[in-house]
């Protein structure tokens, strides 16, 4: 016998049968003869351990065990959707891409909205390589072992398919597998799961993935992304990943309008209650890739997609009290205090009052029945009062004058909705939070030290801002309530390994106000360090693309204060990256420089971003739109009717990839 054939047959074997079942929903054997030959293949793999595959269908089980996740780079970002609540809403959309686009005929795919955690799936040579959790877009965490375990995700593919690719899915909890775990929790006397959105999120980070196999968890595909795939709409990738192996929702239609795209939306809105797992919405998007190339994307969403939130679950409760905290910029939010009450498949116990004028809108008092609804599924808000149910003798709510921590006076700027408490460097809630924002994920991503070990730090009066965290030490730690050796030295590591945090992020990390992730990526890019970014003059930063009068003066008042100063130096000197590390390319050139570019069409020499790329290599600057300040427009087949009628009209340079290429080597 050929052990090593008969092994390889019976993993595919295997794999179809998990096919059948768990994606296709049509086995064609029972449980007990998958059962025993899943356990022929067990024993073969351990009297022959020189096939091990990690692969194997045997592996879905778990076992490993991981106690910290790595975080991993994601090759292709991880953009987020821009919602919509009205069909009014997507009437707006189709009209901005069709500004981009011209008047060309639109299709679009159309697909639900599910509601768990999304994952990126790197497969190379048909076999899973990696699988990543979406963090911040930019990286997440290497999940890998506890994917393995789902077992409608395929570990070997079938077909003909490309060398390399992600794909991304949700994972899931179906209702019927959600309510199971949550009696099982309750015949034992556990607290059950709050949603089941949560519970398959959480179920991504659970250290032993033998416990991860045990939920079942689910995962629906909704695209692929790479480099020359072989489809060139998302409804025919969908059709094409469901041939290589992946569950993907049959729900998925063509829309030739929008009117078919409304169908689509109000059909689901009613149907969508007898689907076995939670779904929110529909996403929609542009259907031709070539129009999902030229639209491209925002610094958060692409152009090419949106997504309609179908309407907000409402419930009443009663209004208890209003309470005010303070964030680390000093702007005060009013907290609704509720009866609690089930929302969505959360109990809901607070909610958003947003600022005065909201309660002053809504008028609402203490004793008030109000209704509660989740804005976009997520934070809990006010939306209303029953005025019917009022009582007697409720008084209106007046605001605070004074900060409820420091009784600091309050400001409200003119123009500004929020109150602020303008005492910034003595409200303790401001420290606090100004610390706890340096060392979140996107900025220091700080490992060890989370929200409320700082609250302890400052409380000990060990920390009174970030620069102190570098002075830290074990000793100073250890005495802390719940500090042990092992978490004070993972404390004090963590801190000095975020000196190697890339220079935008650190920009990011110093809480200037307005200067949000993407500004902070923009500024340092353009500056490329903290010296050159704290001389410029407010005319030179709104020179900058995208920065506009508000937030240049806040980056100047940041750093004419003389608090911020001392702390940026003292960051200096422990060795926090204040500057742009630029990686060295051996053929970089400045052949195009001062010239800007807008790429356009399908390419067969390049992919896109790689012509992007070798752009901005030799000097050259990127555009996302043809305007008079276009110097040439990169042209590939199917060029969008509309750049290519502007570019004519502006009388700009329209040259192919062949005659870029002979610009950057010519002499």
């Amino acid at each position: 016998m050929d052990i090593q054939n008969t092994i390889q047959n019976l993993r595919e074997e295997l794999n179809q049968h998990n096919y059948n079942y768990y994606v296709l929903d049509k086995p064609v054997i029972s449980d007990y003869e998958f059962d025993l030959k899943l356990k022929q293949l067990q024993d073969l793999e351990n009297k022959y351990p020189e096939y091990f595959d990690a692969n194997s269908p045997t592996q879905r089980v778990g076992g490993t065990i991981t106690k910290n996740f790595e975080t991993v780079p994601h090759e292709y970002r991880m953009y987020s959707l821009d919602n919509s609540y009205s069909k009014e809403e997507l009437v707006d959309w189709e009209k901005r891409i069709q500004k981009v686009l011209g008047e060309v005929p639109l299709q679009y795919t159309c697909e639900l909205k599910y509601d768990g955690a999304s994952i990126s799936i790197t497969y190379e040579n048909g076999k899973l390589k990696r699988a990543v959790t979406r963090g911040d877009g930019f990286q997440g965490d290497d999940v890998t072992n506890n994917i393995k375990t789902i077992k409608s995700i395929p570990l070997q593919l079938k077909g003909d398919f490309p060398e390399k690719f992600d794909v991304r899915g949700e994972i899931i909890l179906p209702f019927a597998g959600f309510e199971k775990m949550n009696q099982e929790l309750i015949e034992i006397g556990e607290t059950p799961y709050s949603n089941p959105r949560n519970t398959a999120s959480g179920s991504l980070k659970l250290q032993d993935s033998s416990e991860v196999a045990k939920r079942p968890l689910d995962c629906l595909l909704y695209f692929i992304i790479g480099n020359k795939l072989p489809f060139n709409s998302q409804f025919n990738g969908l059709e094409t990943a469901r041939n290589w192996g992946f569950k993907v929702p049959k729900e998925a239609k063509l829309a030739n309008s929008l009117d078919e795209v409304f169908d689509f939306i109000d059909y689901w809105d009613i149907h969508r209650h007898q689907l076995p797992y939670e779904t929110d919405g529909v996403v929609v998007k542009v259907n031709a890739i070539q129009y999902q190339e030229e639209l491209g994307y925002t610094a958060k969403s692409p152009r090419w997609a949106i997504a309609y939130k179908f309407k907000s679950e409402q419930v009443s409760t009663i209004l208890n009290s209003i309470s005010y905290q303070v964030g680390r910029t000093g702007s005060i939010t009013p907290v609704a205090n509720l009866e609690p009450v089930q929302l969505a498949g959360t109990i809901v116990k607070r909610a958003s009052l947003h600022n005065a004028d909201q309660i002053e809108k809504l008028d609402i008092r203490i004793g008030d029945t109000v209704f509660v609804e989740k804005g976009g599924e997520i934070i809990p808000k006010i939306i209303a009062v029953d005025l019917a149910k009022r009582p007697e003798n409720a008084t209106p709510t007046k605001y605070i004058t004074h900060c409820p921590e420091c009784n600091t006076e309050l400001v409200r700027l003119e123009g500004e909705a929020n109150h602020y408490c303008p005492n910034f460097y003595g409200c303790p809630p401001q420290i606090i939070g100004r610390i706890q924002h340096f060392i979140s994920r996107k900025a220091m991503d700080i490992e060890g030290l989370g929200g409320e070990t700082v609250t302890l730090l400052f409380n000990n009066g060990l920390v009174h801002n970030y620069a102190d965290l570098y002075d830290l030490t074990i000793d100073q730690i250890l005495p802390l309530e719940r500090m042990a050796q092992k978490s004070a030295e993972n404390l004090v590591n963590g801190v000095r390994n975020s000196k190697n945090i890339p220079f935008e992020r650190v920009l990011f990390a110093l809480g200037i106000r307005y200067v949000g992730e993407t500004v902070a990526k923009k500024l340092a890019k353009h500056y490329k360090s903290i010296d050159a970014l704290r001389q410029a003059s407010m005319l030179d930063l709104m020179l900058v693309d995208e920065i506009g009068e508000r937030i240049a003066q806040s980056v100047i008042d940041f750093f004419d204060n003389v608090q911020n100063k001392i702390t940026i130096e003292r960051l200096k000197s422990y060795g926090v990256q204040f500057e742009i590390i630029e990686k060295i390319n051996p053929n970089a050139t400045n052949k195009l420089s001062g010239k800007i570019f807008v790429v356009s069409g399908v390419f067969s020499i390049f992919s896109r971003d790689d012509l992007k790329k070798a752009i901005e290599d030799n000097g050259g600057k990127v555009g996302s739109s043809i305007s008079a300040k276009t110097d040439y427009v990169v042209a590939g087949d199917n060029m969008g009717p509309a750049k290519l009628d502007k570019a004519n009209k502006l009388n700009i340079a329209i040259i192919s990839e062949a005659e870029f290429l002979k610009m950057i080597h010519d002499n």
